[in-house]
């Protein structure tokens, strides 16, 4: 925790504040009060919560102070007890005086700071002044307790540095509005995301089990039986829906951290929002959401074996018919615990969807694969979202990424370990680019894209990988070196167009003639008739000059879905890309490959299909 500054000021002299701070360092009231005290750090471990404290004297006088006393200004911190004597009714209708300043002065300092009222030399009156408080306690929210204490025979002086560092590290105003007895709309909806991570099977209720995981992840300790009883029977008493099938639901666990809160035991909520990532303002902070994380050059960003079991859990509490393809009903309560739908239209035509055109079990893996491969910090914000860190018991989402190795020393070793290729698809408008990229996801040409990307698995030698298809846009004097950097390049041309074949025939001899991309030459729309192409050399001459794969007839125009051993060839070249273009043109190789492609395939989805079965 963070060190917690304690101002203690007011305007009208003699109230005791001095003689306040003098009297808790030393233990005893002083015979001699100085005008102002001097800055006092009390160290953690002789405090309740076990966090430095810095105590600040404001020296006030008589007279209201400017906005711009320099003095006052500094004194803005973290907590801000107002001192008034119980015994001087001059000094408590000053408060309200020194409200109305303090509010100016917080809200330029742009963050909120809890106030503590302060009555002091309580062994001079035998009544409480707290009714004439509480009016005013009412009017600014701000405002946390009030505390009556005396500095002569030290009545309540260690409660009063209690609530003050209470102020700081569980404050009421963002949780609670004591005028409408009711948690805030920002606490609810906090706790209600935090419900539905903790709801591991997504039945609306936390059972015995959740309830336990949920105990530990926050407290580090189990619930006994009985005590888990004794929660759910305090629910049951006070309200007739707070317990169902004997689990703890939503609205019960929001009146739990209610009594809480009522009772005082603000830290208990806090402990709970700061586990799961919330700051004082009720918002995930920026260290919860993007964890450190630095990706050396030549590297790439790819899900680890756990991530991707944790993201499958999380199919699967939300998959709630077992169709294996979440309906927009169940990808909008996926993303409840979101601020934002992560997901737009585009992702439909980026993977795999089903007949009504909702994303598959391989299609929603391959969207979270191609996140973490284009930006790594957009997914690590996700895994946040769901509770990473969380569920899987990680210091922080960055667990879940794995960091491949720099490509050049894949070359030198002429081999690789990584699961994801990139695959950049260049040629001229109207070429066939898009139809090439929805055919990899099984449509034809009846679909009408919105995305530049697609993405799903290939087989190759019987390992599972993705491949990213990369549309970009043929602007050929604006080819950046993103729109370059890649595993294998495909150049598409249109075999009916004449003028087609020109544009790849050019970027490829300005960008790739001497690089060490593999490249596939892509003869699309094969069903058409096939016009010469106004180029001095044809597309099979200028593949056998450069030493090129011989173009490769694709065409999208079928009733069937489109084959996918092209996508198997791109794959196979983007891992291999050391190979000699006559290894490639060899065709026991590509036998070996599509033959392995196809056997994994089948026993993939066979696997799946059990599994479901076992769900």
């Amino acid at each position: 925790n963070t060190a917690v500054i304690v101002d203690f000021f007011f305007f009208t002299a003699k109230v005791g504040k001095t003689s306040l701070i003098m009297s808790l360092v030393s233990e005893e009231f002083p015979d001699e009060v100085p005008l102002r005290a001097e800055e006092i750090t009390i160290p953690a471990d002789v405090t309740p919560e076990r966090v430095p404290t810095h105590i600040v004297d404001y020296s006030g006088t008589d007279t209201c102070p400017s906005l711009y006393d320099e003095n006052l200004i500094a004194c803005i911190a973290n907590v801000i007890c107002i001192v008034y004597s119980v015994n001087n009714k001059k000094s408590i209708e000053k408060v309200i005086l020194c409200l109305k300043l303090l509010n100016v002065l917080i809200l330029l300092s742009g963050h909120r700071v809890p106030l503590i009222l302060v009555g002091n030399k309580s062994d001079l009156v035998e009544h409480s002044s707290m009714e004439t408080i509480l009016p005013i306690m009412n009017q600014y929210s701000e405002i946390e307790t009030c505390v009556e204490c005396s500095a002569k025979n030290l009545k309540n002086i260690s409660e009063l540095f209690y609530y003050a560092q209470k102020a700081v590290l569980h404050p009421t105003g963002p949780l609670y509005s004591p005028e409408e007895k009711e948690m805030k709309p920002s606490c609810i909806k906090a706790l209600t995301r935090i419900f539905k991570i903790s709801d591991l099977d997504n039945d609306g209720i936390l059972n015995d089990n959740e309830l336990n995981f949920f105990q530990r992840t926050c407290f580090n300790i189990p619930l006994a039986p009985q005590a888990l009883e004794d929660v759910k029977n305090v629910v049951r008493k006070n309200m007739s829906d707070g317990v169902k099938d004997n689990g703890l639901t939503l609205k019960g666990f929001l009146f739990l951290h209610t009594l809480f809160i009522q009772r005082g035991r603000h830290e208990t909520t806090w402990t709970v929002l700061r586990r799961f990532g919330y700051d004082d303002d009720l918002e995930l902070t920026q260290e919860y959401l993007f964890p450190l994380f630095k990706i050396p050059p030549d590297c790439t960003t790819e899900l680890n074996h756990n991530a991707y079991l944790f993201l499958q859990s999380v199919f699967d509490k939300y998959d709630k018919d077992r169709d294996c393809a979440l309906s927009p009903d169940e990808l909008k309560d996926l993303f409840k615990v979101f601020p934002y739908m992560p997901w737009g239209p585009d992702v439909n035509n980026t993977v795999c969807t089903n007949e009504q055109g909702w994303i598959t079990y391989q299609g929603y893996l391959s969207q979270w694969t191609l996140t973490t491969y284009l930006d790594v910090q957009r997914c690590l914000e996700y895994l946040g979202y769901l509770g990473y860190s969380i569920i899987q018991e990680q210091e922080s989402q960055a667990a879940a990424i794995t960091i491949t190795r720099n490509k050049r020393i894949d070359l030198q070793k002429k081999q690789t370990q990584r699961g994801v290729f990139r695959c950049n698809v260049l040629g001229a408008r109207g070429s066939g680019k898009s139809g090439f990229l929805q055919a990899f996801l099984g449509r034809n040409l009846a679909v009408s894209p919105d995305s530049y990307y697609a993405i799903s698995t290939t087989y190759v030698y019987g390992q599972e990988k993705y491949l990213l298809l990369h549309e970009v846009l043929p602007d050929f004097e604006f080819l950046s070196e993103a729109d370059l950097a890649c595993d294998v390049v495909c150049l598409v041309y249109d075999i009916s167009n004449p003028r087609s074949f020109e544009y790849c025939a050019k970027v490829y001899k300005k960008h790739f003639l001497d690089s060490k991309t593999p490249c596939v030459i892509i003869a699309a729309k094969s069903d058409l008739h096939e016009a010469r192409q106004y180029y001095s050399l044809s597309p099979l001459d200028f593949c056998r000059k450069h030493k090129l794969h011989p173009p490769q007839l694709f065409t999208c125009n079928t009733d069937e879905a489109p084959s996918k051993d092209i996508y198997t060839k791109l794959t196979t070249m983007a891992m291999y890309p050391h190979m000699t273009q006559a290894d490639l043109k060899s065709s026991t190789f590509w036998l070996r490959a599509s033959v392995g492609a196809t056997v994994f395939a089948v026993l993939g989805f066979a696997m799946y299909k059990a599994l479901l079965k076992q769900r």
